[in-house]
């Protein structure tokens, strides 16, 4: 077939002598991804962690604390001179003029920080550093005689060890320099100060004498720009005709809005005759009563009305000869004619009121166009006007203002004062600032400890696998009903002895060379078993529970080990127990119990045996048989589906329970098959190696098949893979075992 085809090859060609064939699994499918909503992290789960890294965390901390403290016992102890500057926000005033007001500051902050600034600019630090010879001390300079000490010498300067800030909520700097000399630091610090309060005071004397110097230039060209725009005035009047058109322009301006205010008027009125005329035209009786003469129609309509009503009676009384028929009717015809000579009086009045608003509208528009150009073209001129106007006022008031500055400036350059003064001079620390033993220690603590617990947090946050039964059950959906311990001594089954079989018995067991009896045991992983089919039975009210499929998300996590013992579990309970291994691919449960059968489920599947003959009993365990997986076949794996439900139905006959071996899930198709065909699916996941997503994507194909899912056992969890401190589900019998128990 096509299909068979491209499937794998579970066996090799194999020889007529070998004793099986060996098998191995396919490549396996990608796991399914689950969008799984991410359980909460309780904090006992945190506590687990540093409870597990916590000698690790120490080791850390106290590495760091000791290299810290041996560090700074090392370092050379720098002291810190400070010298503090009052700094006042109200600008310095002159003598006479605008100036010797007491102006404050508008933005203190900004002010601060220009003047911390100018502390550090080299101005104020070079004289500094050549009265102390810091330049030599930092390297800045070398011998005069080269040009890169040349160079150094012209380049801007700068010392590290000088610091200036401003405390918060005052207006204080505080100038403070560190050195290894208590001495030295007070003297930079208060020469620092000095030389910025010099350099301060020169700004300001420079500043003055600048400003006046630069006034006097510009004066000569203030001066003939204001004879220039005085004559560009007095030449605009004279063409203008007029002293000031302002006044001119406020006239037509007022004119023209009077205009326009009638000619919207006269618009909307010829817009209503417009509309009465049209209407008229229409011979609409309703139009002819909106307009001026509609009491007069009305009261004709009203005569007409009642002489119509006295027409019918009379028509109902009288024959049409009769002289009251013919005077009613001849009163209806009169009045019928005075309506509609109304109706032709009151059309031409409103054609006629119609064009007299024509011509209003025509003549008004016309006087609206010539007073708007009148405007425009004088409201032109007069911006002209006010242009040169302006420039002329502007041009005197800023020769005056000029000269004015000039003279107060010349009376202020000798009276200036300075708004920054020295409020405390610094002086020779006692202790030094650096370094401070106690503060390291405490931070290197913090530090460290910090970034311990971040290392250790991490590491596990960024471990995606099965670790903790109880966050297992939160990221699943479904309960972990058990762990088994890491006991690989007691993982291993015990073999039968074989005692001395026929020819026809050798011929389907071939028994190990190492068997041994079994023995009864009293260790974890046993008790781990015993808990876990305690629980699976005790929680089957209904009995329903005849099949157990066990299951994984990927090969190699010990659900074939976790079979064995829980058939061996259940038969001591006297349960006829069968354990059927649907593993065609790798068959291994045979091996847990030390023979190699050459005939199995594949036989039974394929109609080449019947199951009866096909199962083995266990040495020691009278309860206890085996189906094992036989010899691999394509045809016998997709037999599976519709034939496994009815021998599970008759298995149920004679067994009370049946334990199946499946293949991993994901992956392999007849494992699907055996989930549906099963009373209960138990899972089994490897802790610390198997993915959360793995067995998410197993419960969730399982959930979409609407299998009875028993629940999720853990095997080889330790007592440093749980968050609990060790696994649940069992006791460590090394502390706690039974007195009575045979040791032999």
């Amino acid at each position: 077939m096509p299909e068979q085809a491209k499937l794998p090859e579970i066996f090799p060609p194999s020889s007529s002598n070998d004793a099986a064939p060996v098998a191995y699994y396919a490549p396996m499918a990608p796991p399914q991804e689950l969008e799984a909503e991410a359980p909460s992290v309780p904090l006992s789960h945190y506590l687990w962690i540093l409870r597990r890294q916590l000698w690790k965390i120490l080791a850390f901390v106290a590495t760091c604390v000791l290299v810290t403290a041996i560090v700074t016992a090392r370092l050379q102890p720098i002291y810190e001179s400070i010298a503090t500057i009052n700094v006042n926000f109200q600008a310095p005033s002159g003598v006479v003029g605008q100036d010797s007001s007491n102006a404050y500051i508008d933005d203190p902050d900004t002010f601060l920080a220009t003047q911390i600034r100018l502390i550090k600019s080299d101005a104020v630090i070079r004289p500094v550093a050549e009265q102390f010879h810091l330049l030599n001390a930092k390297g800045q300079s070398n011998q005069p005689d080269t040009v890169a000490a040349q160079q150094a010498a012209e380049a801007p300067i700068s010392l590290g060890p000088l610091s200036v800030s401003r405390p918060t909520g005052t207006n204080l700097l505080l100038i403070g320099y560190r050195s290894t000399d208590p001495h030295r630091a007070a003297d930079v610090a208060n020469a620092v100060a000095n030389s910025f309060l010099a350099h301060a005071y020169n700004i300001r004397i420079r500043s003055s004498a600048s400003l006046s110097s630069f006034m006097e230039r510009q004066l000569d060209e203030l001066r003939a720009k204001m004879e220039r725009s005085n004559l560009a005035l007095g030449q605009f009047e004279r063409d203008l005709d007029v002293v000031d058109p302002e006044d001119k322009s406020n006239i037509l301006s007022s004119r023209l809005i009077q205009l326009n205010s009638e000619y919207t008027s006269a618009q909307i009125d010829r817009v209503n005759k417009q509309a009465a005329l049209e209407a008229i035209k229409t011979g609409s009786i309703e139009a002819a009563q909106v307009s001026s003469q509609s009491e007069s129609m009305a009261k004709i309509m009203d005569n007409l009305g009642a002489a119509r009503e006295h027409f019918e009676l009379v028509k109902l009384t009288y024959g049409s000869n009769h002289p009251e028929y013919l005077k009613a009717q001849n009163q209806v015809a009169e009045l019928e004619k005075e309506l509609q000579e109304t109706r032709s009086n009151i059309a031409a009045r409103i054609e006629t009121q119609y064009s007299q608003a024509v011509g209003r509208e025509q003549m008004l528009g016309k006087t609206v166009a010539d007073t708007k150009s009148e405007w425009d073209s004088l409201n032109s001129r007069s911006f002209q006007y006010r242009q040169l106007k302006q420039e002329a006022d502007a041009d005197k008031a800023l020769y005056d203002e000029l000269v004015k500055k000039i003279q107060e400036a010349d009376i202020n350059a000798g009276f200036q004062d300075n708004n920054i003064s020295i409020a405390d001079p610094a002086r020779p620390p006692l202790h030094p600032i650096y370094p401070n033993m106690s503060t390291n220690l405490l931070l290197a603590l913090f530090v460290s400890m910090i970034l311990a617990i971040g290392a250790s947090i991490l590491l596990d946050s960024i471990d995606t696998t099965l670790r903790d039964p109880l966050e297992a059950s939160r990221f699943l959906g479904v309960d972990v009903i058990g762990t088994m311990p890491i006991d690989r001594a007691a993982a291993q089954l015990p073999r039968p002895i074989i005692p001395a079989l026929s020819e026809a018995a050798l011929a389907k067991i071939v028994p190990s060379p190492n068997s041994k009896g079994y023995y009864g045991t009293t260790s974890s992983f046993e008790e781990a078993v015993r808990t876990i089919r305690n629980t699976i039975l005790l929680s089957d009210f209904e009995g329903r529970l005849r099949s157990i499929a066990l299951t994984s998300a990927a090969p190699s996590e010990g659900k074939t080990t976790i079979a064995a013992h829980l058939g061996i579990a259940n038969a001591d309970r006297g349960k006829r127990t069968l354990l059927v291994d649907c593993d065609l691919r790798r068959p291994s449960l045979h091996s847990k119990f030390g023979f190699t059968p050459r005939e199995g489920l594949s036989n039974v599947l394929t109609g080449d045996l019947a199951w009866q003959n096909a199962i083995h009993s266990i040495e020691g365990k009278p309860n206890l048989s085996l189906l094992p997986a036989g010899p691999g076949s394509h045809r016998a794996a997709d037999l599976i589906g519709p034939r496994l439900s009815s021998l599970l139905d008759e298995f149920n006959k004679e067994y009370d329970l049946v334990i199946i071996d499946s293949p991993p899930l994901l992956g392999f198709a007849e494992c699907l098959q055996i989930a549906t065909a099963a009373d209960g699916v138990l899972i089994v996941s490897l802790a610390a190696e198997t993915k959360r997503k793995a067995v998410a994507a197993v419960v969730s194909t399982l959930k979409k098949l609407r299998t009875n899912i028993i629940g999720v056992v853990m095997n080889q969890v330790g007592q440093n893979t749980s968050s609990g401190g060790y696994s649940y589900g069992y006791y460590r019998y090394g502390h706690y075992g039974y007195r009575n128990e045979d040791k032999s």
